[in-house]
């Protein structure tokens, strides 16, 4: 049983004026972060109405409750779903496409889940503007700033490409960089029937890209006007480093591998090279991070090594050559981690 606020939100009986824009955001156990989304989401400098729909999966703490409070101060703005019994343990591992885009009103759809933030006021209006005066774009995106929650080193930014540029669709599906979920705004004619390869695969944003590929170019800013969070415990990331890790990045690769076999197949073989190497990049990043180094470091996948961050090159070549080293900076880290916890 879920708790929809859709149809109690209109208390004067007026419809609000279709929006433009449909900002899609899916939170869980998000109590400390979800107030940044909503405040960044209505901190929007715009032309356009837009509305924010929420989605939350039965959290544990006290998000639905935050969600309740901004609902009541924005009922014309905000649109929620609160579930009462939580639907990714039942299966539904893509709930965007099961519970936020079937409600989508507007010509746009943007993302971020409740762990992110937007935190440039014109982030939007940019971000459409682009799309209204260029038709063949499907994807607009941009860069993030990286903030992690236990206060560790990372690189600063989730930043794929340097410079403001145009990505052609085979860049889209065969990319060294991730993009940060928050900075992507796309067209919600993408996401009016979703393909098998969408609703099979375990993370949601890939099939998204894949999708906005197969019908037309990219846009990136290369402007950090989202934070991307790394580290919360509710996190995918987090989730998927709990149990038996190498068994479970296997189970991904899989998963990963049927998505890009099936997307390749719904294209008829037009991006079948770039859709290959996607899918050992893919694998290769697994290796990477069950640390099977002797894979990592051979020739054969000298392209993706190269392509990881220097910050991850260092910290491999410490721990193949000098792991007494690398394992002492490690027991720190650790010790420091603890301390702020």
């Amino acid at each position: 049983m879920s708790i929809d606020y859709e149809r109690t939100d209109r208390q004067d009986g007026s419809a609000p004026d279709k929006p433009l824009v449909s900002i899609c955001c899916l939170t869980y156990n998000h109590e400390p972060y979800i107030r940044d989304a909503l405040e960044g989401f209505l901190k929007q400098k715009v032309t356009f109405p837009y509305e924010i729909l929420i989605y939350d999966d039965a959290s544990t703490d006290n998000t639905p409750g935050i969600i309740k409070e901004y609902f009541l101060r924005y009922p014309r703005l905000i649109r929620p779903i609160l579930q009462e019994e939580n639907q990714y343990s039942k299966g539904i591992t893509n709930p965007s496409g099961a519970f936020n885009f079937p409600r989508v009103r507007g010509k746009y759809v943007a993302m971020c889940e409740g762990d992110d933030y937007w935190t440039d006021e014109g982030k939007l209006q940019a971000q459409v503007d682009y799309l209204e005066a260029h038709p063949d774009c499907s994807l607009c995106f941009h860069s993030a700033k990286i903030m992690t929650v236990d206060g560790s080193k990372s690189d600063k930014y989730m930043r794929p490409y340097k410079g403001d540029r145009m990505v052609s669709p085979e860049q889209m599906i065969d990319k060294s960089r991730g993009y940060p979920t928050a900075s992507m705004v796309f067209r919600a004619s993408l996401v009016e029937s979703l393909p098998s390869y969408y609703r099979d695969c375990p993370v949601g944003d890939t099939p998204l890209q894949l999708m906005a590929a197969a019908s037309g170019y990219g846009y990136y800013m290369d402007r950090a006007m989202s934070v991307y969070r790394v580290g919360a415990a509710s996190s995918w990331t987090a989730a998927g480093k709990r149990g038996d890790y190498e068994a479970k990045q296997r189970d991904y690769c899989e998963a990963m591998k049927k998505t890009y076999r099936e997307f390749d197949r719904a294209t008829g073989g037009r991006f079948h090279e770039a859709v290959k190497s996607a899918a050992v990049r893919t694998w290769f990043l697994t290796k990477v991070n069950t640390r099977r180094y002797k894979v990592v470091l051979s020739r054969k996948y000298r392209r993706y090594y190269r392509e990881l961050t220097g910050r991850t090159r260092f910290y491999i070549a410490m721990e193949v050559r000098l792991p007494w080293m690398y394992g002492l900076l490690a027991r720190i880290a650790e010790r420091k981690r603890s301390k702020r916890s």
